[in-house]
């Protein structure tokens, strides 16, 4: 049996071209108050904490670097963890205190109120992530998710969701990519200076 490249290309070309297509009024707005919300932290001298599982904890370290680095302009950094990204911390709290509060451990250790935290889920119901964003509202902090599946049970727990509407998690996670982009070329055209 032999396996059409091209077909294939254009197949995941084209529900990716009709996810954006259909998603584009919808992301105006909440990504405009997502990045209000980034300057905000930002300006008060916070840090932004983000976590997500598996494909999504690289969209929380992509996110992370990219602040503390450059995208595309050098700039000062700006203060942000990714709280998928010490192993050890990680193993450790697991071991000791269960996988479900891999991170809200952290955001109670890390976490103050002028602080942000950006969750990334592609089913919005990881335990972990639910935790994370009850152990943040408990710290006084703003909460965001990048979800997708309707946004499950996480939706309900953060104060501001965007929601890619599909089951798919290559789809969900491609346009969680996108938007983290356009996330830091609204960042990096503020001039912060810190």
């Amino acid at each position: 049996m032999s396996v059409n490249s091209t077909q294939i290309i254009e197949r995941e070309l084209e529900q990716l071209r009709q996810l954006a297509s259909n998603m584009m009024m919808d992301s105006v707005d909440i990504l405009s108050r997502i990045a209000d919300k980034l300057l905000e932290c930002f300006k008060k001298n916070g840090k932004l904490l983000c976590a997500g599982n598996g494909g999504s904890a690289a969209q929380a370290m992509h996110f992370a670097e990219e602040l503390l680095g450059k995208f595309r302009t050098k700039r000062a950094p700006l203060a942000a963890i990714s709280l998928a990204s010490d192993g050890s911390t990680l193993s450790c709290i697991a071991n000791d205190f269960g996988f479900e509060e891999i991170f809200s451990r952290q955001i109670e250790a890390l976490g103050y109120p002028e602080d942000l935290l950006i969750l990334f889920s592609t089913s919005g119901n990881s335990r972990n992530l639910i935790k994370a964003a009850q152990s943040a509202r408990n710290r006084g902090m703003f909460s965001i998710a990048f979800l997708g599946n309707g946004g499950g049970e996480l939706c309900r727990q953060v104060d501001l969701s965007w929601i890619v509407p599909s089951e798919n998690p290559s789809r969900i996670q491609e346009m969680h990519c996108w938007a983290v982009h356009a996330l830091l070329e609204i960042i990096e055209s503020w001039k912060i200076s810190i």
